[in-house]
């Protein structure tokens, strides 16, 4: 199931995906320094948590500081047991 856990600005604001894995733990990713897209025109991705899983309270809370710096920002939640977000390898940094 994929949900929009937050909506921010339609014609701005950055886009965080967090990805709740089968044993209810959490990977999240959001916007990397530098381009949005890559050279072939796929969004890049930058693995939050220095790419661990966490629980929701860490997530919560990392998403409640960024919307006080940026309150356009998009979430999306995404249930996926296997834990990839629907996200290529070659797009995640």
């Amino acid at each position: 199931m994929c949900a929009i856990a937050r909506k921010g600005a339609s014609e701005a604001g950055s886009v965080f995906i967090v990805v709740r894995r089968e044993d209810d733990k959490l990977s999240a990713y959001g916007p990397p320094p530098g381009p949005a897209y890559d050279d072939v025109g796929r969004r890049r991705w930058q693995a939050l948590f220095e790419g661990q899983v966490v629980d929701q309270a860490q997530v919560d809370q990392f998403i409640a500081r960024q919307a006080s710096i940026d309150p356009d920002i998009w979430v999306v939640d995404i249930d996926d047991p296997s834990g990839s977000g629907l996200l290529e390898d070659d797009a995640i940094e």
